[in-house]
Formats: structure tokens, sequence, C-alpha cells
């Protein structure tokens, strides 16, 4: 992987660490749409869009 993968990856693995500890309730919600996006992106090799959804999911659960 390329040190911009990495990076993704490793982004990846907190926000789903953030969602797992969010409390139920319409944000948390929200956040799983977006990781999910972000998950079909990142098989897709799409790190842009990755990133994209990535910060949408941990907005959502601010």
């Amino acid at each position: 992987m390329t040190p911009e993968q990495n990076k993704t990856a490793e982004k990846m693995t907190s926000v789903k660490a953030a969602w797992d500890k969010a409390p139920a309730g319409p944000k948390k919600d929200a956040a799983l749409k977006h990781y999910q996006a972000a998950e079909k992106a990142h098989t897709a090799k799409n790190d842009a869009e990755t990133n994209k959804e990535l910060d949408a999911a941990k907005h959502a659960l601010s």
C-alpha cells in the first residue's frame, strides 16, 4: 500500500471505532450511511471519495 492508502485505512479504522462508541440515534444512522459509502469507494480504490465520506461520517457523529 502507498502511504496515502495507509493513511486512508487508518482513518477508516478511526471512524469505525468512533461509530462503534456512539450512542444509537439519528447521528449514528447518518454516519453509518457515510461509512458504508466510504467502504464502497475504498473498494473501488477511490481515496478522494473515501476520505470525503469518512469526513462526512465524522461530522455526522459530532
